[in-house]
């Protein structure tokens, strides 16, 4: 059981954000520090999205000298972060190569002048099923195209480099959820299949040491740093209390839903990813969750520009959100994957059902919240009977349902659940945390940490 009084650091690299939370694991009680993640590299070729990890570093150490300052007894440092991207190392452990984020998108180039993309001749040659920005497929692009650093010697997740710099190491580590995302992973035995990667002729010298979610790697300032995790795993970890009967909706930039279950199961177009301690979370990804909403917001935006109106003192959010949705009729049926999809990029949204009465901007504002709830849902309903009729409780997380108070109760209509929002935010850091505190044995089970979680 925990160790009354304990607190632990949980780090989150994030694209556009780093964030560190200390975590009172007997009160629940989260502190936070923020800082932009400005490390972008500028790049000339088409598709490329790098970051500079040592520009990173410099974020987290700051990050953690302020939290450090305040709180002077933590046991322990948990880091999550953005997955799928991938940095390649040197002997001495140090970055040889800039980061190459998830958002890299080089993967989806046409393959030798075929009609297939990399992604999709990698996939083939593998047997897995593998999309652009996946760590696996940036580098096969990165080895076809003489790419990878001649000082290489692994490669790894911006968060597993993390705890390998502030723990010392020279080799990084990495756990199950976050090799998952870096694709050709089995599922099964929790290793990476170099049987299917030979078959591509990638060799495994580079690959990272699979270790166990909250393995102790060393020490930062006489403070134990433990494994990184992905961030969907440290989220789900972070916001829910009971795992096996939960259903976790984040919406941010993207979104997702997700739900834990035990036994290994495999469903076209819902992800199937390791949680921490054993089984598995199954995810339905949106690549436009709130990134929709942002995009209405910012067609409402340029129409009163479009006509001289002056928009610089209206919060168009509010407006949006203040619509009387039930009072509307004849809704508009709109598909708001105008990102594609994991399966099919060039997929794009539409809008049906226009009439001479509901081509209004509240018709509008409706249709986007309900086409974002539909596709969630759609999600849900390919999970296994099993999985939905375990499901008790609904819980929301991500900014996008904590700005969005409308969307909450379209989604907790559609679910048929209450949706309870946690009252602390940051909510994979908070994951990170709970991780490094499981590591330290400060709890008996991942099952068991989010106890201490208390909903608005």
């Amino acid at each position: 059981m925990m160790n009354s009084g304990k607190k632990f650091i949980g780090l989150d690299i994030g694209t556009t954000s780093i964030c560190g939370v200390v975590v009172n694991m007997r009160t629940g009680a989260v502190d936070s520090v923020t800082r932009s993640n400005d490390s972008w590299i500028p790049s000339k070729r088409g598709r490329e999205r790098m970051q500079d990890p040592a520009k990173i570093m410099r974020k987290v150490r700051l990050v953690l000298s302020e939290l450090l300052a305040v709180h002077k007894e933590v046991a322990g440092i948990g880091v999550t972060g953005q997955m799928h991207g991938i940095v390649y190392t040197g002997k001495d452990g140090n970055a040889v190569s800039p980061l190459y984020t998830w958002q890299d998108a080089r993967g989806g180039l046409p393959y030798r002048r075929g009609t297939m993309s990399y992604a999709e001749e990698l996939s083939k040659e593998t047997g897995y099923a593998l999309a652009p920005g996946y760590g696996i497929v940036t580098h096969w692009y990165n080895l076809k195209n003489g790419l990878v650093p001649k000082k290489a010697r692994s490669f790894c997740t911006i968060h597993d480099y993390v705890v390998m710099q502030l723990s010392g190491g020279k080799f990084p580590v990495i756990d199950p959820t976050d090799a998952a995302s870096l694709g050709a992973f089995d599922l099964k035995r929790n290793v990476f299949d170099r049987k299917a990667l030979a078959n591509a002729r990638i060799g495994s010298g580079l690959l990272p040491e699979v270790v166990p979610c909250g393995t102790h790697a060393g020490s930062f300032r006489a403070i134990p740093v433990y494994s990184a995790l992905g961030d969907n795993q440290a989220s789900f970890l972070g916001s829910v209390r009971n795992i096996d009967r939960t259903l976790l909706v984040n919406i941010g930039t993207g979104g997702q839903v997700s739900a834990y279950t035990k036994g290994l199961v495999s469903i076209d177009g819902l992800d199937v990813r390791p949680f921490p301690g054993g089984g598995y979370i199954l995810v339905g990804p949106l690549l436009c969750g709130g990134k929709a909403y942002a995009m209405l917001e910012k067609f409402f935006r340029r129409t009163a520009g479009f006509f001289s109106l002056s928009s610089g003192n209206t919060d168009f959010y509010a407006c949006m959100n203040a619509i009387d949705y039930p009072a509307l009729a004849e809704k508009l049926d709109i598909d708001t994957r105008f990102a594609g999809t994991r399966q099919n990029a060039a997929l794009r949204g539409v809008i049906n059902g226009i009439s001479m009465e509901n081509f209004t901007p509240e018709h509008l504002v409706a249709g986007f919240l309900d086409g974002i709830t539909s596709e969630l849902y759609n999600f849900y309903l390919m999970m296994p009977g099993s999985v939905r009729s375990s499901i008790t409780s609904l819980v929301g997380a991500g900014n996008g349902l904590r700005r969005n108070k409308l969307l909450c109760r379209i989604i907790s209509s559609r679910f048929g659940h209450r949706m309870q929002i946690p009252v602390h935010r940051e909510e994979a850091s908070v994951g990170a945390a709970l991780t490094a505190a499981v590591g330290a044995g400060h709890f008996s089970s991942f099952q068991s940490a989010g106890r201490i979680f208390r909903y608005e």
